[in-house]
């Protein structure tokens, strides 16, 4: 056992003693330790009730013969970091998550890990951790809020963002607002639509790395600590067979989260996450990849921000296995993976529920011949772009107009608030990306004030930052390279047109090529932002979004 680096022998004598003044038993430190990776705090709803599932998980670590030892990391609330300083440190902050894991866990020789979690950058952070580690290794989300409920219809976090549009749009009274904020998130888990952090739960089922269930059972559910108690209990047989996450974590795997991720309808995010756990594993996911993948893997869901159902909806029609079961049966899944439960793929899905028709479509009857996402390519987006496009209405898949550039999410926002942005426009948001945000911000605000205003269905946003989950319309991400590193979006001027053709896969400027050289041979590198702490080490060596804005290191295998 790894542990017996601290807990056995001799010359161990001093750690064993450091144990004892924790209440440590002599025969507790005679079984494997496992490190139980928490971040609940009193911050961000999502984590306000991890202790208990952590205690759940404990429980089942000792049912399984093991010795628990828990320890916390960060975790930012991106709704509350939205559209200020704050979110410039989100992203960033998954980084640091991965690194405290390894920390802790290497520092005090644990034999395994369950990581105990929810929200967006805490999920892969940890993911991100157990495949860098690879040593036995188990997700646990917090699970997802309820939606709320406003004068019978549901609710959550998005309707208050698009609110704040609708108020300065004039079409609602503030009074009706204040209302709206008091019942869209009821209680503790996170956000209750496919945002970022239900997505990343979701698609942890079908990477093999969590448990089925994890993605979908509510937070305030009995079943969600009874899953906590099943991860403890079967970390220990994960020890037992030496099944570490790199034996999980393959090229199939992948595939079978993005197929998954498709089918639902997921995130963006999820891109930049999954990107970053490959990355981990010692291989790339090319972008092109994901479109071969989109173009036969139907949407089957269509939920929150893009319908209205939510994750408590899905749950209650099967939930993801349910999802699995339907691509296994087209044969766009691999089901003979292991996974997490000491099972295939097929055997965990022995017995699911078939579709209900509704919350969960048919192969047959899905509600988009494609799934979710789409990356764009063209000379704005050389490296890429990435859209949500199960959340965009079908008369913006294709659009031209004029550019709207704004050098920072606070300017566009103005712009938008201010009724200055027309019918038609593409509006340009720069200088967010992973190096020039620092950090890539998320565009919510702007994205939800648009919506609010009703003009998510005539106006197309398209940036080097990023997005939440909860957003919808046309909005693209992610473009690479970004401004910053003096990619095609650093040489876009007022007026230009651009064409968005989202079923091409297309995003153009109209700029002739000696245009494009002109402009560059212009344009200068913009100041740092930041000029010290961690978000200017940050910005010295993140990568492209295109290679999920990981931190530099060596190569890696291309997929």
């Amino acid at each position: 056992m790894r542990s017996n680096n601290v807990t056995a022998g001799l010359n161990r004598a001093p750690q064993r003693s450091l144990f004892m003044a924790m209440g440590y038993s002599p025969q507790e430190l005679e079984r494997p330790l496992v490190g139980i990776a928490g971040s609940a705090n009193e911050v961000v709803p999502g984590h306000i009730h991890l202790r208990q599932v952590v205690e759940a998980v404990k429980a089942g670590v000792r049912m399984g013969g093991g010795t628990p030892v828990e320890f916390s990391t960060v975790a930012v609330c991106d709704g509350i970091a939205m559209n200020h300083r704050g979110m410039h440190y989100s992203l960033p902050s998954r980084e640091i998550i991965a690194d405290s894991v390894e920390a802790m866990a290497e520092a005090h020789c644990f034999d395994a890990l369950v990581l105990v979690a929810s929200c967006d950058k805490i999920v892969p952070g940890m993911m991100m951790a157990a495949a860098r580690l690879n040593i036995p290794a188990i997700l646990v989300g917090g699970g997802p809020m309820l939606a709320g409920e406003h004068r019978g219809k549901k609710i959550d976090l998005n309707t208050v963002f698009e609110g704040v549009g609708a108020v300065a749009a004039g079409t609602m009274p503030e009074a009706e607002l204040e209302k709206i904020l008091l019942q869209a998130c009821p209680g503790c888990g996170s956000c209750s639509g496919m945002f970022t952090a239900n997505s990343m739960n979701c698609v942890a089922e079908a990477l093999g790395l969590a448990i089925p269930g994890n993605g979908t059972i509510p937070a305030v559910s009995a079943a969600r600590i009874r899953l906590a108690k099943e991860a403890g209990v079967r970390v220990m047989e994960l020890i037992r067979r030496n099944l570490t996450p790199q034996k999980i974590l393959n090229r199939q795997a992948f595939a079978n989260a993005l197929s998954v991720d498709l089918a639902l309808g997921c995130s963006t995010n999820t891109i930049l996450h999954l990107q970053a756990i490959a990355y981990e594993t010692g291989f790339s996911l090319e972008l092109d990849r994901l479109n071969d993948l989109s173009r036969r893997t139907p949407q089957l869901c269509l939920l929150s921000p893009a319908g209205e159902d939510h994750l408590e909806d899905l749950h209650r029609a099967g939930g993801v296995p349910a999802v699995m079961g339907e691509l296994a049966r087209a044969g766009l899944l691999n089901k003979s993976l292991i996974t997490v439960t000491g099972k295939t793929v097929e055997e965990n899905l022995h017995g699911v529920s078939h579709p209900d028709g509704r919350v969960i479509r048919t192969i047959d009857r899905p509600y988009r011949k494609e799934g979710g996402l789409a990356v764009l390519f063209g000379n704005l987006a050389p490296e890429g772009a990435v859209v949500k496009q199960g959340a965009v209405a079908p008369e913006m898949m294709v659009n031209t107009g004029p550019a709207r550039v704004f050098n920072s999410e606070e300017l566009a926002l103005q712009a938008i608030m201010a009724g200055q942005i027309n019918p038609g426009d593409v509006i340009v948001i720069r200088y967010e990306g992973p190096r020039g945000g620092p950090g890539m911000r998320e565009m919510l605000a702007p994205t939800s004030a648009l919506a609010g205003m009703g003009l998510d269905k005539k106006v197309a946003l398209i940036t080097d930052g990023r997005f939440s989950g909860a957003t919808r319309g046309a909005a693209i991400g992610h473009i690479s390279p970004e401004a910053a590193a003096g990619g095609p979006l650093a040489l876009v001027e007022e007026g230009d047109r651009i064409t968005i053709d989202i079923p091409a896969r297309r995003l153009e400027v109209s700029w002739s090529e000696e245009e494009r050289a002109e402009r560059q041979a212009r344009w200068q590198s913009p100041a740092v932002k930041v000029g010290r702490g961690y978000l200017q080490r940050y910005a010295t060596q993140v990568t492209s979004a295109s290679r999920g804005a990981v931190l530099g290191g060596e190569e890696i295998t291309q997929e």
